[in-house]
């Protein structure tokens, strides 16, 4: 679906920045509301969605085990 997001954890990536998952996030916002960047009567609802998913992205990071050799 979102063939530009990067996948973020290891072994493709050592470091995660919130940076990283922001855009990631941004890049999933805006496939999913056909939307680059909203009109102003909904950029709020569409910043929302970013942080929003950007806080799932980090709590599914923080909370996925990588064994050895995994993917």
């Amino acid at each position: 679906m979102c063939r530009s997001i990067k996948t973020l954890r290891p072994p493709f990536a050592e470091t995660v920045t919130e940076e990283d998952m922001r855009a990631a996030a941004l890049q999933y916002v805006r496939k999913i509301s056909g939307f680059r960047q909203p009109a102003a009567h909904n950029a709020e609802a569409f910043d929302r969605a970013v942080e929003a998913v950007t806080a799932a992205t980090g709590e599914l990071l923080g909370s996925l085990e990588v064994r050895g050799g995994a993917r």
